[in-house]
């Protein structure tokens, strides 16, 4: 029933080298962040959105619960890495009924996993433009196995898990609160966790191309390390300006690995645009730790001729200045757009 209010769920973006925490209530005037927290998760506990060390994980969530007095008992996460196939396909037109009923032969043969060992879902995107009698889809496929690793850790902390989603999708949510895309206009988000950086681009709210290349953030931390000689920490909060060294310029400490970076994301874009007829991207919205890299944004901008911006999750979404400290909610914004979209999610939402 519509006046029915939907229960609040805490989200919980579960990265390689932390997990964020974020819960959002619907007020009338829009969201507003009730939750925020991060902790960091030791090396090698999370390999690739494959969860190794499933003890410590739910130990840090339970210190997340605890410390930020989560009372909720829904909580929302999502999945990233090779354990999730995401393809724009095309499929003789039919009704979302017949292909909910067609779809695991159908879709059989664009996933490189045996059939039985995927969830998969859809969403039809509509017919194609060519008038051949086919429709475009956009194809999900993820491995239970790691579906159930994620449920696993999330019901030992004591929670409930309602909705685990896909990062290019909760990313979607994000921008669809914070910036309103044009009709017609194509955007890329390229959000750069710390191993992972997941390339999307959306079109009218949805997302109708993705690739995960394995590069991220820490691979500018340990070049920092290696040529500032200072530790990782030091490195981390050089890399996304929390610390300064002095008058050492770290922008040529990453500049390699900005530029390698930057190529794949080019060339990303480059084969969505060769595939898509009259299509470009209007602009990159850059999100994750990552993408606080010094000179990045810049480089991007360079290479690709698209303009670029690094996501503020929370500039539509209202933050009491009495519990949240605004600059450091600005700082520290861009970890968060994961977490934020998926904060949007509700059990009712499909």
């Amino acid at each position: 029933m519509p006046f029915l209010k939907k229960k609040d769920a805490v989200a919980f973006d579960i990265g390689s080298n932390s997990i964020k925490l974020v819960q959002m209530s619907q007020t009338k005037k829009g969201w507003e962040l009730t939750k925020l927290g991060m902790a960091e998760l030791p090396p090698e506990a999370i390999v690739d959105g494959s969860i190794i060390d499933s003890m410590t994980v739910t130990n840090t969530l339970k210190d997340l619960i605890r410390e930020h007095g989560v009372k909720v008992k829904d909580a929302v996460s999502s999945l990233t890495g090779h354990s999730v196939i995401i393809k724009k396909v095309s499929f003789p037109a039919m009704s979302e009924e017949e292909l909910a009923d067609s779809i695991q032969w159908e879709a059989e043969q664009y996933i490189p996993f045996p059939i039985t060992d995927v969830n998969i879902d859809f969403q039809i995107l509509g017919a194609d433009t060519e008038g051949r009698g086919q429709m475009d889809v956009m194809l999900v496929a993820v491995k239970k196995d790691v579906i159930n690793d994620y449920t696993n850790v999330i019901k030992e902390a004591g929670l409930n898990p309602v909705v685990i989603d896909v990062d290019s999708f909760a990313l979607e949510n994000m921008m669809e609160i914070n910036y309103p895309v044009a009709p017609g206009e194509n955007i890329a988000m390229v959000n750069i966790g710390a191993s992972i950086t997941s390339i999307s681009v959306i079109f009218a709210g949805l997302t109708i191309f993705t690739r995960s290349i394995p590069m991220g953030g820490n691979q500018f931390t340990e070049e920092i390390q290696r040529q500032l000689n200072v530790s990782f920490k030091d490195a981390e909060e050089m890399k996304t300006g929390k610390k300064a060294e002095g008058e050492t310029p770290i922008a040529p400490a990453v500049e390699s690995i900005a530029s390698n970076l930057t190529f794949e994301v080019k060339r990303s874009l480059d084969f969505f645009l060769g595939g898509s007829q009259g299509s470009y991207v209007s602009k990159i919205y850059l999100s994750g730790g990552g993408s606080l890299a010094p000179g990045l944004k810049d480089l991007m901008q360079e290479k690709t001729t698209i303009p670029a911006e690094v996501v503020n999750p929370f500039k539509n979404v209202e933050a009491n200045p009495k519990h949240f400290d605004k600059e450091k909610l600005k700082d520290s914004a861009p970890f968060f757009a994961v977490a934020v979209g998926l904060a949007t999610r509700r059990f009712a939402d499909r």
